[in-house]
């Protein structure tokens, strides 16, 4: 995944979830802030960051500017959360993302509803199996260990509490974590920030759900998956 016409500047402060300040070249700029979790260990003051620039090419977009990723000691962390789904398709449909009882994919269908829930995929395998899978970035770091959430999620654990029931019902069933950087030493749930999604996440695990992660290699202006991630629940 790419992105066009990168710029670097340096944070400022974020006013609220959808907007940040950053300097660029010398002049204090409103930008689009592409992911509406807290971030707090990333957008610090004085951190640079990395913003596509849409000049040209505006359309219905009231800043030009957007931030795509930002620097975090000698990581380079992609904040974008559009870009794990995007991740997640072209890993999944090229077979560079391979899945534990599943062959090679026939069929992957984003934003697909079942029961109460709307997944991010729904798939299919060439020996005719089905599954659903739901996918979660991941932007949090400590210490080389990388977690989820960095917030409550209440949406996160309506998910994996369907993927339970979807499992019983004969599906094949998977929570996806993209990584959005390089050299993480395991993913494990973050107990913190919320205990309800992460005990949800080690029930479904013993019932049968896929748990898995994926890191990726990071650029200012690209994205892609990397390799497969411990996960330690």
């Amino acid at each position: 995944m790419k992105y066009e016409n990168i710029v670097k500047g340096n944070f400022i402060e974020r006013p609220n979830r959808f907007v940040a300040l950053v300097r660029i070249g010398g002049e204090e700029v409103r930008v689009h802030v592409k992911n509406t979790g807290r971030c707090r260990e990333l957008l610090v003051p004085g951190a640079v960051v990395y913003l596509e620039d849409f000049d040209g090419r505006m359309g219905s977009r009231k800043m030009r500017y957007s931030l795509i990723a930002v620097e975090k000691g000698d990581l380079l962390v992609n904040m974008d959360s559009q870009a794990p789904n995007k991740i997640a398709a072209e890993g999944l449909l090229s077979g560079r993302i391979l899945l534990p009882d599943m062959d090679r994919l026939t069929v992957v269908k984003a934003e697909q509803k079942y029961g109460n829930s709307r997944f991010d995929f729904y798939i299919e395998d060439e020996a005719g199996r089905k599954g659903w899978l739901e996918v979660k970035g991941v932007t949090l770091e400590d210490d080389g260990v990388a977690s989820f959430p960095d917030a409550p999620t209440e949406r996160g654990l309506k998910h994996v509490n369907e993927l339970c029931r979807a499992k019983s019902e004969g599906f094949s069933s998977y929570v996806l974590f993209i990584v959005q950087m390089k050299g993480m030493r395991w993913l494990e749930p973050n107990d913190d920030h919320d205990p309800d999604f992460s005990t949800a996440l080690r029930q479904a695990s013993t019932e049968g759900v896929h748990v898995i992660a994926w890191d990726c290699r990071v650029k200012p202006d690209e994205i892609e998956a990397d390799e497969q991630v411990m996960v330690r629940l």
